[in-house]
């Protein structure tokens, strides 16, 4: 199943060989809801199987001050102490804090957290802005609060938990530099055992339920008042985290920290649904709704595994015109013409073989739908508020046999080394694919932007 044959050797060779907006006084964006060369498909396949083998919703509400909540001078952001061997550990440290929905995130101080048996302690590099850390923020999903977001990070391994395994500890020595997946497996339960890492029964039962990791607790407590504050995965908006071990890989050195923190959820997920969900082919046509960070990833690991048309579809001019850089063959202003319509015109009236979904509206989930040939794949990646409802033709689903399939994300063991390698190699663009950086300090700022549209790609805040 697996994609695909002759840039094996490039990808064998190769492995082997901020500015942001200004502070805003007024955050009015929490409260109002509004509704290159192609890439051969035969090198990404080859390698991928020596692997196997070895929204643009408006929100306003008021706030004077980012840091009004703050009592901690700003020498206190980042420990400058070496951490090498992992010694020197600072008593306390940063993070972000979400406490209720549409309010900015407040910035405390914590203990030091400690890993476990099987999990590792990182000191964080760079934390990708994520829409669902967002859809948390702004109340859309529900989760335990006071939580620390953040879920896409890069970092430097400073402790291992007592009694975790050798091999895991001799996969991920001290020092070491490492990717963390947003679903982090226990490697344990019933669809761990069988591969099926983005339906592990811990993390959901745990981590996205209660906010904890897989014993039940929180590894976050409050420096002041001992308090335990939750988990959003890794809860990654911080200095240090703790992560499962089965949830991290190595990231090379010839690899940014900065720009790579976005493979651990914007191309782990495009990857998990095209490759494990969608099953993309060489010569498959491919439509993508919605042209964010994770939208743009999906036409770049289409490009990767040989599609032929590649359709972005959005409503921002900007995106769109990017969305050709990241492969795209056709560009469709959803705003300015019908969508479903055009695919058909660029399809000859047949659809798309696969149709991805980004936004989790369900307007565009019917425009998924309706976009795919009979036979074809309608994959949804896209998150939505709690209750939305998407709907579809009964009939036509029974009789063209049409596939709606929901992909969550990749499967941490498998796949993220393999998106470690698309990049590593260049078959996926890095540089391009990171449009804004910001300091820890400006995170609030980052994620309103990001609410605002104003995000072309994805962007990363800057821990280190």
């Amino acid at each position: 199943m697996m994609i695909r044959g002759a840039i094996a050797k490039r990808l064998v060779s190769t492995n082997s060989s901020s500015s942001s907006s200004s502070s805003s006084s007024g955050w009015s964006w929490l409260c109002q809801k509004t509704s290159s060369s192609r890439s051969s498909s035969s090198l990404v396949g080859q390698c991928l199987n020596d692997d196997n083998n070895n929204n643009n919703n408006k929100l306003e509400f008021e706030f004077d001050g980012i840091e009004k909540t703050s009592k901690i001078s700003s020498s206190r952001w980042f420990h400058s102490a070496s951490l090498g061997g992992g010694g020197g550990l600072p008593s306390s440290m940063r993070a972000a804090v979400f406490r209720e929905a549409n309010k900015p995130l407040t910035f405390e101080e914590f203990h030091i957290p400690h890993p476990k048996s099987g999990e590792i302690l990182v000191k964080t590099k760079a934390c990708g802005v994520c829409h669902s850390d967002l859809h948390v923020m702004k109340g859309e999903l529900p989760f335990a609060s006071p939580c620390v977001v953040g879920h896409e990070i890069t970092g430097e391994v400073v402790e291992h938990g007592p009694a975790t395994d050798t091999k895991t500890i001799a996969r991920l020595p001290i020092g070491s530099r490492v990717i963390g997946a947003f679903i982090m497996p226990c490697g344990n339960c019933s669809y761990c055992s069988k591969g099926h890492d983005d339906l592990c029964e811990d993390f959901f039962a745990y981590n996205r339920a209660k906010g904890t990791l897989y014993d039940g607790e929180t590894r976050l407590f409050l420096h002041s008042s001992g308090k335990p504050v939750y988990m959003y995965s890794m809860g990654g908006l911080a200095e240090y985290c703790v992560v499962p071990a089965n949830g991290l890989t190595i990231l090379p050195k010839s690899l940014p920290y900065t720009e790579s923190a976005i493979l651990g959820c914007a191309v782990f997920t495009a990857y998990g649904a095209m490759a494990n969900a969608a099953e993309v082919r060489p010569g498959d046509s491919i439509a993508v709704i919605g042209i964010g960070g994770v939208g743009s990833s999906c036409l770049q690991i289409a490009r990767a595994f040989g599609a032929s048309d590649i359709i972005a579809v959005d409503v921002q001019d900007e995106k769109l015109q990017k969305a050709k850089i990241f492969g795209a063959t056709h560009a469709i202003n959803a705003a300015k013409e019908d969508a479903v319509g055009k695919i058909m015109e660029i399809t000859g009236g047949k659809g798309v073989d696969v149709a991805v979904e980004a936004l989790g509206r369900p307007q565009t989930f019917l425009q998924c739908v309706q976009s795919v040939k009979d036979g074809g794949k309608a994959v949804m990646i896209g998150l939505a508020q709690t209750g939305s409802v998407g709907e579809v033709d009964i009939n036509r689903l029974v009789r063209r046999k049409i596939q709606i399939i929901g992909s969550y994300g990749g499967r941490a063991r498998q796949d993220l080394p393999k998106v470690v390698r698309l990049a590593e190699t260049g078959v996926f663009d890095l540089t391009n694919a990171v449009s804004r950086k910001y300091t820890f300090k400006e995170s609030n700022n980052a994620f309103q932007d990001l609410n605002k549209g104003n995000i072309v790609g994805r962007a990363v805040i800057e821990i280190m």
